[in-house]
């Protein structure tokens, strides 16, 4: 009764006030958010995309980034896919491009590999009974904020749906994301 019904439409309640800006493709989200978010975290960055090979080239000098983030304690995780797993080739079918999933997920794990052991820096693969609950969804977190990528059937990564999400409380849907993304990391193959 005392806001008009304009005003009240335009707020945020509920369940969407976690969501801080959703983009109809990855590709929209611009890399200063990504570079932003991966400066900003102190305790723990996430990296949950089944290949995250687009890191190094949309965040400017991102493997120092990484380096100077385990320095100062920040966990980093790295969870891929395994460039050498059954849905990793059945994906590679369905997406049917040059640049294979396979070859984007060793394009991560050779940068991983380049900043040599790093305390604090943790890489693991899918465990295979995961991989299709991965591959069809990418969670990145950065302390309590994450973009959140739901594969489209067809679509690579890039093509498909991101959310940036904020964490308000518990339960809502960061902790839904984030709580899908510990499970998978718990099962998943050290590299």
């Amino acid at each position: 009764m005392l806001w008009p019904k304009a005003v009240k439409d335009r707020m945020k309640t509920g369940g969407d006030l976690e969501i801080v800006q959703s983009y109809p493709y990855r590709s929209a989200c611009p890399n200063a958010v990504w570079a932003d978010l991966v400066k900003d975290a102190t305790e723990d960055i996430f990296i949950g995309g089944y290949t995250g090979y687009f890191l190094w080239s949309n965040v400017p000098r991102f493997s120092d980034l990484l380096r100077r983030k385990t320095k100062a304690g920040c966990r980093v995780r790295f969870l891929v896919g395994d460039p050498e797993g059954e849905v990793t080739r059945q994906r590679e079918v369905i997406e049917d491009t040059a640049l294979s999933v396979s070859t984007r997920i060793r394009i991560t794990l050779e940068h991983l590999g380049r900043l040599g052991p790093l305390e604090g820096l943790e890489t693991r693969l899918s465990a295979p009974e995961d991989a299709v609950n991965h591959v069809s969804l990418s969670v990145f977190r950065f302390d309590d904020d994450a973009l959140v990528t739901p594969h489209l059937a067809r679509l690579v990564g890039h093509d498909s749906p991101l959310l940036h999400l904020r964490r308000r409380g518990e339960g809502g849907m960061f902790d839904r994301f984030a709580e899908h993304a510990e499970e998978l990391w718990g099962r998943g193959v050290p590299v």
